[in-house]
């Protein structure tokens, strides 16, 4: 069986791809038995969608690749803690198990801000971990966020930071 050090590594290379396209470097990828059955990356800008999240992006995969939205026994391995919208996602489809990479402090929903994922008057919780490939996962947001400040301030535009 593969750690979860293994498949969060995998979600980081999504990342990357994210940020190749000038969106924030957030990657997901969905396991069921040991196989990755969906992996996606953000996409809000380049689709110009405020839907375009990685984990929405990698649930909807994994549902059409099954048949059916409910994802039992699935774990969602993701680089930067859910915003409200996934984590309402990730609810929605059942997922068991979320592994998340680095906190959200302005909006996620697993802990930082609110835990949607345990709420216990839902139908369903999902099982948390946190921390995996932490370090890797916050430098990566990091590293992407200076270098957006800097492109900005070189070009005159301002500071700024997006999300």
């Amino acid at each position: 069986m593969k750690s979860d050090e293994y498949y969060m590594k995998k979600a980081i290379e999504q990342a990357k791809k994210a940020a190749q396209n000038g969106d924030v470097p957030i990657g997901c990828v969905i396991v069921r038995d040991d196989v990755i059955v969906a992996r996606a990356y953000n996409r809000r800008n380049k689709d110009h969608s405020v839907l375009a999240h990685a984990e929405t992006l990698a649930i909807e995969k994994a549902a059409r690749k099954q048949g059916d939205f409910r994802l039992d026994g699935y774990v969602l391995y993701v680089t930067l803690e859910p915003c409200q919208m996934c984590a309402g996602a990730i609810i929605q489809s059942r997922i068991r198990r979320v592994v998340i990479g680095a906190r959200n402090p302005k909006a996620g929903c697993a802990g930082s801000i609110l835990n949607l994922l345990q709420v216990p008057q839902f139908n369903h919780q999902a099982e948390l971990t946190e921390g995996v490939c932490g370090e890797e996962c916050s430098e990566m947001l990091s590293s992407f966020f200076r270098d957006m400040r800097k492109k900005r301030q070189e070009s005159g535009m301002g500071g700024g930071e997006a999300q």
